[in-house]
């Protein structure tokens, strides 16, 4: 190796002496120093996210919670910012559904800290916290749902039920001029305010104790409030089939009011409000 550098460029001689010299500090370093030289840097702002991964397709393994580490300094400011950035740069295999980033589409549902909620909405550090807290983010798929792959749970029985209370605009008489639109007053038009801007998202219905329990039967609360936005559009002329429809045991009367879907809603609205009207509608019109 002597000979050898007495014939090198200047250049290749410092770089062999630098190896030299970062292998024989590598070998005299206690533990201990060799795990702080692999530490974040102080200028690094590492907040660690728990994942919960599932992957069907490897039958023996479990479900199980890894943790990644991401440098907020680098990452933009929601949950949703620090799974793009794990998936970029970390474990391309991470699964999750979304797309729009603003709250509208509702695909990026999953349950943060123990909350249902969007991750384009949730902050990784709540507004006015100087610094992410010590404590790492849990992010699990929405609860008590089938789950396709790691935080993409299965929908199919939602939109089963959504598409059970027939939602769309239903008249007695087919339109035939497609030129005139159907015509609402501003009053009527106000009372689907709070319901319209529903956008699916299931947080509601995943939180709801009574919809655990009957997943099968019970509409649950963001089904039940699309009904009645439907219900109290003046534009339809079904209001009485819908509340037929909807007088069950099952379908509605499992709401307890626990109160779960309007605590837990990323829109702010109240769906336990809704199916509380539809239960004082059946009451006053259908009994």
């Amino acid at each position: 190796e002597r000979q050898q550098s007495s014939t090198a460029t200047p250049s290749t001689q410092r770089t062999m002496l630098a190896r030299r010299v970062a292998q024989r500090l590598a070998r005299t370093a206690s533990p201990r120093a060799r795990a702080l030289s692999t530490a974040p840097q102080a200028s690094e702002n590492v907040k660690y996210f728990q994942i919960y991964r599932y992957d069907p397709e490897v039958p023996s393994q479990k479900p199980y919670m890894a943790t990644y580490p991401v440098d907020l300094n680098s990452c933009g400011p929601m949950v949703l910012d620090a799974l793009i950035k794990i998936k970029n740069e970390q474990d391309p295999g991470l699964t999750f559904r979304r797309s729009c980033r603003e709250g509208i589409c509702g695909s990026c549902a999953m349950n943060i800290n123990g909350r249902n909620t969007l991750a384009c909405l949730c902050y990784i550090t709540p507004p006015g916290q100087q610094a992410a807290a010590d404590k790492p983010i849990k992010i699990t798929p929405l609860p008590h749902m089938y789950v396709v792959k790691d935080l993409v749970p299965d929908m199919s029985n939602f939109y089963d039920q959504y598409k059970s209370i027939k939602p769309w605009l239903q008249t007695k008489d087919a339109k035939t001029d497609f030129k005139v639109e159907h015509l609402q007053s501003k009053v009527d038009r106000k009372k689907l305010d709070g319901m319209y801007e529903c956008i699916l998202c299931a947080c509601c219905s995943t939180a709801c104790p009574s919809y655990w329990w009957n997943a099968d039967t019970y509409l649950g609360p963001a089904v039940l409030m699309q009904a009645y936005r439907w219900i109290q559009d003046s534009r339809d002329e079904f209001r009485k089939d819908r509340l037929d429809a909807l007088d069950d045991a099952f379908k509605l009367y499992r709401c307890h009011t626990i109160m779960n879907c309007s605590h837990t809603c990323p829109k702010h609205l109240n769906p336990g409000k809704a199916v509380a009207s539809i239960k004082k509608a059946i009451a006053d019109e259908l009994h």
